[in-house]
């Protein structure tokens, strides 16, 4: 005779059922992480430590947007399992990234606002990225100008639009951080927008907007009227 499944086999075989019918909708979130794990853990009850996950970093959002090295600090999160909650979230920004190539009118999309917010809104220092978009309004390309610590990064106006012509594109957006969560923009932000704006005017490449990235806000210096 074969020995009793244990009783967390029977209970994954709930999770997957569960899925499968009422989607991830129907789920607490800890059981969404739970069922993550159990495919990186097996012999093992996961529900204790998809709670643990929680109650370390709060949400699901911090537990992907965690450093691999943290991740592997709660008991029984091993090096595997940490680059699995990892991969997740590049594989949302993936999916985000092509949801937003190939449509136009890129600039006032909320799927550009949700690929953004998925690359930037859970850093811990300040970044400054660009998107190169061709006549077409069509992404050509998304890059990470300047890295820097927090609220400083310097930018260097010559070198963004230097990039630009490289790639042919015919406008871009400014795209950045603020870790702190306040998306207001400083003083430098606006006028390093300006300079820029003002510089790509002679070259003939549109500034359509710079968007402010923070936890779980954004702000657009166009829709709030600070850009022509």
């Amino acid at each position: 005779m074969h020995a009793a499944n244990p009783q967390y086999e029977e209970h994954r075989r709930r999770l997957k059922d569960k899925y499968l019918e009422a989607g991830i909708g129907a789920f607490h979130d800890y059981e969404t992480v739970e069922l993550l794990l159990s495919y990186a853990i097996p012999r093992r009850d996961v529900k204790p430590l998809a709670k643990e996950l929680f109650e370390q970093f709060g949400t699901l959002r911090g537990i992907v947007d965690a450093d691999v090295a943290d991740l592997e600090k709660i008991s029984g999160i091993g090096r595997h399992t940490a680059i699995l909650l990892k991969l997740i979230k590049d594989l949302g920004i993936i999916y985000l990234r092509e949801n937003v190539e190939g449509k136009t009118q890129i600039s006032c999309t909320t799927e550009l606002l949700d690929f953004c917010k998925a690359n930037l809104g859970g850093l811990k220092d300040e970044s400054f990225c660009v998107i190169y978009l061709d006549a077409m309004n069509k992404i050509i390309e998304f890059e990470t100008v300047q890295e820097g610590i927090v609220n400083q990064a310097v930018v260097y106006p010559r070198r963004v639009l230097e990039n630009a012509l490289r790639r042919k594109a015919s406008a871009i957006i400014l795209v950045h951080n603020h870790p702190s969560g306040n998306v207001r923009p400083s003083d430098a932000d606006i006028r390093l927008t300006k300079t820029i704006q003002d510089a790509a005017r002679v070259m003939d490449i549109l500034v359509h907007d710079h968007l402010i990235i923070g936890e779980n806000r954004s702000f657009s210096f166009r829709e709030e009227g600070i850009m022509p």
